[in-house]
């Protein structure tokens, strides 16, 4: 493997912009598949979350290709839910952003953990992450099957030597860590606009 399991999101994040500072929606929801073999690497610890993705990244998929002219940009395809008064159904597009929104921050505060405690296993390094970030959005159950999962969360040396690949390792998840945040923030503020940001599982 040329680089580490980070380098194609990397280079996918370059992209997710037009020119004009707009979100493009085939570019995002590309980085955000380009994630899900780093996500492989925690096995079964993680099928949940990457479940979760994989069924919103083609939630939107399917709608972009419906008018790929119409949903160029990603937040066509709130404001179009917001108008019909359709957004907060739990099959919108506006609730599969969201929560691939939140699956991402997750995913992000874990690698954030990774290099912050470097003596932290790795069920410690996922509990936390799940507690700061997904935790509070989700219900009884999903909480509990959650807990249960991160503690078949492989041993954090074989887990760095998988992802390492050929690159500096912790050099690109730091470089994740900060490049892909201010796109998920900025999924927040729009969703937050419209009073879209708080629902629940």
């Amino acid at each position: 493997m040329e680089g580490t399991v980070f380098t194609p999101s990397l280079e996918g994040m370059q992209h997710i912009k037009s020119p004009q500072g707009e979100m493009l929606t085939k570019p995002f929801l590309e980085v955000c598949k380009l994630i899900l073999p780093v996500i492989d690497k925690f096995g079964a610890a993680m099928a949940l979350v990457k479940t979760d993705i994989g069924g919103n990244i083609s939630r939107l998929e399917k709608k972009y290709q419906s008018d790929t002219t119409k949903y160029n940009y990603l937040y066509n395809l709130v404001k179009e839910e917001v108008e019909c008064k359709t957004a907060k159904g739990s099959c919108s597009c506006t609730n599969g952003l969201l929560w691939l929104t939140r699956a991402m921050d997750f995913i992000v505060e874990l690698f954030r953990n990774l290099l912050a405690h470097p003596d932290w296993t790795m069920v410690e390094t996922c509990t936390d992450s799940y507690s700061k970030t997904l935790k509070k959005f989700h219900g009884w159950l999903a909480c509990s099957s959650f807990t249960v999962a991160m503690k078949l969360a492989p041993d954090r040396k074989k887990f760095m030597e998988v992802i390492a690949g050929t690159g500096d390792v912790n050099a690109d998840m730091e470089k994740f860590c900060s490049t892909f945040p201010p796109f998920l923030e900025e999924n927040h503020k729009f969703l937050a606009r419209f009073g879209l940001d708080g629902m629940k599982a």
